[in-house]
C-alpha cells in the first residue's frame, strides 16, 4: 500500500492523503514520542507534520509527488516540527513518564512492573542522549528505519548515521551499566 501511496497522492491529493495519514499516523506519531517523551507534545507534532505536509503537496507537480519517498519526507518534516517547536519552547524535552504499557499479559504483576520500571529507564536514558544522536537511535532502533532512510530523514550521510547510532547505542550502554553498578 505504502509504494502505491505517492501516484494515489498525484492524482487524488484529498483521498490519498486521507490513506497517506491512516497508513503513517502511528509510525509518525511513536517517532514524536521518541523525540519529547510526552504523548501529549508527540500528538501535536504529529499533527502539524501532516498538515505541513499537505500544504506542502498542494504546492508539489505530480511527477514530484510520484517521487516522494513518503515515509523518509513525513519523518523528516516531523523532525523539522519537533525541532522548531523546542527552539521555541513550546515543548518540554522530558523522559517518558509511566504511560508504558507491557504487551505480555502472561507475565505475573511483578515481572510486568520489573519489565515497566526497566522501559521506563530506558526511555529516559534515551532522552537525555544528544539530539543528534537521539533521533538517529530512534528512527534506526525504535521505528526500524533502514540506515539509508534514516540519513535521508536527517540530512545526513548513512555513514554519519551509523556513526551517531553507534555511539548514541554506546553512551545507552555505557549509563545502563552505570545504573547497574549503583
Amino acid at each position: 500500500m505504502d509504494a502505491e501511496l505517492p501516484a494515489r497522492l498525484a492524482v487524488d491529493l484529498p483521498g490519498g492523503f486521507d490513506a497517506l495519514v491512516r497508513s503513517f499516523q502511528h509510525r509518525i506519531f511513536a517517532f514524536a514520542l521518541g523525540l519529547s517523551g510526552d504523548p501529549a507534545d508527540a500528538e501535536e507534532v504529529a499533527q502539524d507534520a501532516f498538515l505541513r505536509a499537505y500544504r506542502a503537496l498542494l504546492t508539489y507537480d505530480a511527477e514530484r509527488i510520484r517521487g516522494l519517498a513518503l515515509s523518509a519526507w513525513l519523518h523528516r518534516i516531523a523532525l523539522n516540527v519537533f525541532r522548531n517547536r523546542v527552539r521555541r519552547r513550546m515543548l518540554r524535552v522530558m523522559p517518558l513518564d509511566g504511560e508504558l504499557k507491557i504487551a505480555d499479559r502472561r507475565a505475573g504483576p511483578e515481572e510486568q512492573a520489573l519489565r515497566s520500571a526497566a522501559l521506563l529507564e530506558l526511555a529516559s536514558l534515551v532522552a537525555g542522549l544528544p539530539e543528534l544522536q537521539r533521533a538517529a537511535v530512534v528512527l534506526r532502533c525504535v521505528q526500524d528505519l533502514p540506515y539509508a532512510e534514516v540519513a535521508q530523514v536527517l540530512g545526513q550521510p548513512k555513514g554519519t548515521v551509523k556513526s551517531n547510532v553507534h555511539r548514541g547505542l554506546a553512551a545507552l550502554r555505557a549509563r545502563l551499566a552505570l545504573s547497574e553498578v549503583s
